[in-house]
């Protein structure tokens, strides 16, 4: 048996916690930042949800001590209020919640551990769940391009105006309430708000993991990316730009600060011929993540070939991750062949500037309500 088996046949049926969103983060000083978030269900159940990563299903005696965990309860007291909500002897939920806090533990300092191999935790896909709200919300905070790009290939056309910051701190607040640990700004070019930061600070003050899309030009400038640093910023999705060497100067720059970063790479004709050397590249930079897209589908085979490589430099591929605009990546191409992630609609969703929800970007008749303008159940439903 499995820890959770035993848990589950050791205790007797009882009223479960109640339903709600629980989180926590390591201190700055940490050694390796991390932060967990934990989401009861109704029935006492739980989905714990490691660094915005890694999501472990809990039957209702492992979601409370992952409870006690996240709440940071003294081991003896944890026990005793186990003992006396399942009737079980002290000594006996003190062991098991120690094992379960080693547990957690390992899985949050051991990078890419599987937890079902390791440590008898049950991982299911996010998108294989029954879930009560979505794991991420993508925030499309403008559709506006930096200067040179093709405008057309952003969908400007969809949107009357954008939201302004309050109204997107009310999406932000209303997403936390809701249950959604996890929120990414993208566009457009998110950078190019400059109420960015301030967004970002408000993610953090409600305890959101945080990303952004970008193609990091901007973040170049050390006092401008460490605002956003200092303010909450998680994580980074670099739109790169293989045949611009101020692309690979922003990346340079990046790469030593104390954030986790995943590069995006559009396969098109242009890039197709060079993507062994760019991945070469980006192994002695340090890149341990990439996400990658199709200009054109004919070039499947090149995007196989592209994977292949990247396992040979122990660099892991992400694919549920939003997927840019840029000239280069126009979305109808993307999703031509109905080839979205499985999750979108479900473990992620996707705001427009305008306030707009769609099931994944690039869905665009699929408006499933306006996150400002209509409650969570009838969007969410």
């Amino acid at each position: 048996m499995n820890l959770f088996q035993r848990l589950t046949e050791r205790f007797t049926k009882v009223t479960p916690l109640p339903e709600g969103l629980h989180h926590m983060q390591a201190a700055p000083e940490n050694e390796r930042p991390f932060r967990v978030h934990l989401r009861l269900r109704k029935d006492g159940s739980g989905i714990l949800i490691v660094n915005a990563a890694t999501v472990l299903h809990l039957n209702p005696t492992a979601a409370e001590y992952a409870f006690h965990f996240i709440k940071g309860t003294d081991p003896a007291e944890a026990a005793k209020q186990i003992s006396a909500r399942y009737r079980v002897k002290k000594e006996i939920a003190l062991k098991d919640f120690r094992d379960f806090m080693d547990r957690v533990q390992t899985l949050i300092s051991t990078p890419d551990l599987d937890p079902v191999s390791f440590l008898d935790f049950e991982r299911v896909a996010p998108h294989s769940a029954d879930l009560t709200a979505p794991l991420r919300l993508d925030c499309a905070l403008t559709y506006k391009l930096p200067a040179g790009t093709q405008a057309e290939y952003a969908p400007t056309k969809r949107v009357d105006r954008e939201l302004t910051t309050d109204e997107w701190k009310t999406i932000l607040d209303k997403a936390w309430r809701a249950g959604i640990p996890h929120v990414t700004f993208t566009g457009g070019e998110p950078t190019l708000r400059e109420d960015l930061p301030a967004l970002i600070a408000h993610a953090e003050s409600i305890g959101q993991v945080c990303g952004l899309l970008s193609d990091g030009l901007k973040l170049a400038d050390k006092e401008y990316f460490h605002s956003l640093l200092q303010t909450g910023l998680d994580h980074l999705l670099f739109l790169l730009q293989p045949e611009n060497e101020k692309s690979w100067s922003a990346l340079e720059a990046i790469m030593p600060e104390d954030l986790f970063v995943t590069v995006h790479i559009t396969i098109n004709k242009e890039t197709a011929g060079s993507l062994h050397a760019t991945l070469e590249r980006l192994a002695k930079l340090d890149v341990k993540s990439i996400s990658v897209s199709l200009a054109d589908m004919s070039l499947r085979t090149e995007l196989n070939s592209l994977a292949q490589k990247a396992a040979d430099l122990n660099i892991a591929l992400a694919f549920d991750l939003p997927v840019p605009y840029s000239a280069q990546n126009p979305v109808a191409l993307e999703t031509e062949e109905d080839d979205l992630p499985s999750g979108a609609g479900k473990a992620w969703l996707y705001v427009e500037p305008d306030g707009d929800v769609l099931p994944a970007q690039g869905m665009a008749d699929q408006v499933l309500g306006n996150f400002i303008k209509d409650n969570w159940e009838k969007i969410y439903k």
